[in-house]
Formats: structure tokens, sequence, C-alpha cells
């Protein structure tokens, strides 16, 4: 087969739990995957090895070799060297420090393999295939565990001097003595506004001797999607608590707004399943906080690619 036929990327979204292996098409479509355990306590060995048979299956699968694969790409949660392919450091990995990932893997399947942190392939992904098509300048951001993001200027990705550009959940909101954040400071955006603040919140209110919906139907633990669940069915606490949550993101977001000026903020991750109870005030915190000219030219929307968002974005790493 020929250089001319090779029409196909592999896309790899490396989790905690699970890493999702996809066979992607020139358009952005889906041919076929795979999703395998992460298995971290096992070592990077084990979870390299899974990987690697993963790809291997996937393409048997699909009956393709690699004279039809373009290339591999890595998204990974956590500090990457983007030029030499370096998994830096994987918080929620263990043992993921320095990792050559790039190399190994290029070396097995003998073509091109690119990595990037997980948030900028589904920022890649959303811009080219999902709800950011047509923008030039995008914001994408997950809301879950933490705040990730991933930033497009001039339809570029931005990755910065040490390719650690983008860290949203870490603008500072307080000034002293704000919550503490996982990063060690304190104020950040994310320490106000991610899945931990929303249990958190959730949880004072319960101690404040509020009857809650959520509390009947977490019975144990209380998550996010229960806050969410609740809030959907007309709690008004729940739903206080993601008009809180969402004017933090939204005042965090018009420092960016002013700074970038972008067309389009994606927004996606698990808590974005709030909806209009997370997006209305996360919009009316921009309104009155962005200045006017850059407020007027935004548009808050929900990514479109969900849990494919990844892959996708991960297979388009060689050409970004």
């Amino acid at each position: 087969m020929s250089a001319m036929a090779k029409k196909f990327r592999i896309g790899v979204d490396v989790g905690g739990t699970n890493v999702k292996v996809a066979l992607v098409d020139k358009a952005g479509s889906i041919v076929f995957t795979d999703t395998v355990p992460t298995r971290a306590e096992m070592g990077y060995e084990y979870t390299i090895s899974n990987m690697i048979k993963a790809i291997s299956d996937v393409m048997k699968e699909a009956k393709v070799t690699t004279d039809a694969i373009e290339g591999i790409g890595f998204g990974f949660p956590g500090q990457i060297d983007c030029d030499n392919g370096i998994v830096r450091l994987a918080p929620n990995i263990p043992g993921w420090v320095n990792i050559p990932i790039a190399d190994i893997v290029s070396k097995e399947f003998g073509v091109p393999v690119k990595v990037d942190n997980d948030v900028r392939c589904a920022a890649l992904a959303e811009l080219n295939f999902g709800a950011g098509k047509g923008a030039q300048n995008l914001i994408c951001i997950t809301v879950g565990t933490g705040i990730g993001s991933g930033l497009i200027v001039n339809g570029k990705l931005v990755r910065g001097a040490s390719n650690a550009a983008g860290e949203l959940g870490h603008i500072k909101l307080q000034m002293d003595n704000g919550p503490l954040c996982g990063c060690g400071d304190h104020g950040c955006l994310e320490a106000f506004a991610s899945g931990p603040a929303i249990v958190a919140m959730a949880e004072e209110y319960i101690k404040g001797g509020k009857s809650t919906k959520y509390r009947e139907l977490a019975k144990n633990e209380i998550t996010p999607y229960y806050v969410c669940e609740a809030a959907k069915q007309g709690d008004v606490v729940a739903k206080k608590i993601f008009e809180i949550i969402g004017t933090y993101i939204g005042i965090g977001l018009s420092s960016v707004v002013n700074l970038l000026n972008p067309e389009k903020i994606v927004i996606g991750g698990g808590v974005a399943d709030a909806g209009d109870f997370l997006f209305n005030p996360i919009k009316e915190a921009l309104a009155k906080r962005a200045m006017p000219i850059q407020g007027a030219a935004v548009q808050v929307v929900h990514a479109e690619l969900g849990n494919t968002a990844g892959v996708i974005g991960a297979s388009l790493l060689l050409e970004n």
C-alpha cells in the first residue's frame, strides 16, 4: 500500500481508570473503538503493553495494517512535554513520571506518535468536528474533578513556553485565605468551582439543617451527579449550588474573555451535564463582568462530542 493510501489515524485517550483506543478517519469519524483498563497499580510498563495490545487489536478488528495508519496520538491527563513525546507527570496515574511514551510506541508500530494533554485534545476535537466548528479563537473547558482547559488562538492550539499553557482552573479568585487547591495554592477557580467544591457545598447545606433532595437521592455518598439530579427535580438548594458554582466559573472566564477575546467557550465534563442550571449563571456573570466588546463577541456552548472528544482530538495531534 502506498503512502497515498494512509487514510486512518489512531487516537488514544488515557484516563485513571480506562484507556480508550479508536481508529479515526480523516473526517473525524470513529471507525472502530476499544476500551481497556489502565491498571496503574501494575506499573507503567503494564499499562503501556496493555495499550500496545489494544492498538494492535483495534487494527486487527478493523482489518487494517500500519500501512494505512498515518500516526498515533495520545491524550494524557497531566503535564506533557509535547516536543519530545514525554509524559512528565500524570497525577491520577501513579508511576507516570518522565515516561517517553512517543518513542516506545513509535518503535513498536513504525509510525509517528504525538502526545498532549487530554483537555487540549478535546479542544482540538471540538474545534474541528464539534461545538467549536468555524471558530478561530476558542476556549474549551472541562469541569469535573478539576477544571482543565485548552486554548485555541488564531486557529492554533496554544501550548506556551514549556507546553504548560491553559491552566484556566488556576486563575486566582481570592487574594488571601481562599480555599486550598490541589495545586497547593489558595483561592484558585478550581478550588471554588469543580466537582469537589459542589460536594463540599452540598454537605455544608446539610450541616446547616437544610432539607435537600440530593440527600435522599444519594443515600450514602453525595456526588455532583446527585446534586444535578436534585436540581432537575426542582430542589432549590441544588439549584442554588449550581448558581454559585456557575457564577464563580463565569467570573473566572470573564478574565480569559477580556484577555483573549474568543468567539466561543465550549464547556464539557461531568459537571456540565447540569445544563442551564450551570450555563445560565455562567452567561449572566460573563455579561456582567466581561468588558462590553469582548463580552458581546463570545458565545457559551455545551461540548458536543462527549466521551469521544479525547480520542478524536488525540488523532488530530499529528498536524497540531
